[in-house]
């Protein structure tokens, strides 16, 4: 059987060979505890804040600001949750993006059904939100403000210094799910205004299962799980080689940012100019990481990726790839059900080639053209 073309670097990325080697040392030899006082957790502890320092560098924080997570999904639930039930907080209001990751949106849901209040601001056809609606939605009872920094599905890039000006105006926190916009995009929490942000390994050619939530000194959060406090509250024995690994790709995507910013837009660019049937990129073209790219087909309403066994794509996120429902996210840019549900989303960046895109549009191109044909 024929592997198809892996284009789904929006659920994960390939690891890249020099982070499974940083990593390995890790594994077997190095298998001390961390927060063990003695040689084989010295040794370990030191690789652990190497690659704290690595995260730090690439979104000017303070090392210490950096504390070691499962994944984004972990970081975001303790950023809201943690906030929200700080010691002293006395705001209740949540705002945050229609177009958000499932895991804000149902962590925000939750804490609304337990006493929160909860703003979900629409974005426009773009998927950009609009600053007046989003200003509007602001008070001096919001708590948190809750924005992506790259959207999972469309790829688009919200304004962060901006929405982050606005959120201090009103005193709020602002919280940013940078999971697919960490170590791609330049991010600075300092310019940005950036109080808390949640990243993880996997979305930059590093390991699963590892990620890290960024908070700003003095920001005070409650811990989401309890027990031996290792990180800054977070409780848990680190897992060393999975840091590492965090920490190696964190330093390769700094140095290769620009290169890969510039391989993903000749790639995306290739793509379009291939395809030979009528197309919709669902989502702003110019504000946007050029790894991904969405698509829509005028007269195509049926769901196209059984009629694409070749590739590895998906129509949406892949949390919410078994549920069968439309995506939430394209649905809030205005489209039809059955247009979400036949909607592409393709990935691409570091490890993909220029053939592999041609392949990729001929399939495309194939598996449109059978289907308006069939229906004419």
């Amino acid at each position: 059987m024929t592997m198809p073309l892996y284009l789904d670097y929006g659920a994960t990325t390939p690891l890249d060979p020099a982070v499974a080697d940083a990593m390995i040392p890790w594994g077997v030899d190095g298998f001390g505890n961390p927060h063990s006082a003695h040689l084989w957790g010295y040794k370990a502890k030191a690789t652990v804040e190497l690659a704290r320092e690595a995260i730090a560098r690439l979104v000017n924080a303070p090392p210490e600001s950096i504390a070691f997570t499962s994944g984004a999904t972990e970081s975001n639930n303790w950023a809201i949750k943690g906030l929200l039930t700080a010691p002293g907080q006395t705001r209740r209001r949540i705002v945050t993006l229609a177009t958000e990751h499932s895991s804000v949106l149902e962590t925000a849901q939750y804490l609304a059904s337990i006493g929160a209040l909860l703003t979900i601001v629409p974005v426009r056809e773009t998927g950009l939100v609009d600053l007046g609606d989003l200003e509007r939605a602001l008070g001096e009872d919001v708590a948190l403000v809750s924005v992506m920094a790259v959207n999972n599905e469309i790829g688009v890039m919200q304004d962060l210094a901006a929405i982050g000006r606005l959120a201090h105006g009103v005193g709020a926190v602002f919280h940013v799910d940078a999971a697919q916009g960490f170590g791609k995009v330049p991010i600075d929490v300092e310019a940005m205004a950036i109080d808390l942000m949640s990243i993880t390994a996997h979305k930059i050619h590093g390991p699963k299962g590892v990620g890290a939530l960024y908070r700003r000194p003095f920001t005070v959060i409650t811990p989401l799980l309890h027990g031996g406090g290792q990180e800054d509250g977070r409780s848990g024995t680190l897992p060393t080689a999975l840091i590492a690994g965090l920490g190696e790709a964190a330093h390769i995507a700094g140095t290769r940012m620009a290169a890969d910013h510039a391989h993903a837009l000749m790639l995306r660019n290739r793509l379009l100019a291939r395809l030979a049937v009528p197309v919709q990129v669902n989502g702003a073209l110019d504000r946007r990481w050029p790894g991904n790219l969405n698509l829509s087909f005028p007269g195509v309403a049926v769901p196209l990726l059984k009629q694409l066994p070749g590739l590895a794509i998906s129509s949406g996120s892949a949390c919410a790839a078994l549920t069968g429902r439309a995506s939430h996210v394209l649905t809030a840019l205005g489209l039809p059900e059955a247009t979400a549900k036949a909607s592409l989303r393709l990935g691409f960046g570091r490890f993909t080639t220029a053939d592999e895109i041609d392949a990729a549009a001929d399939q495309i191109n194939a598996a449109v053209q059978r289907h308006l044909a069939e229906r004419a």
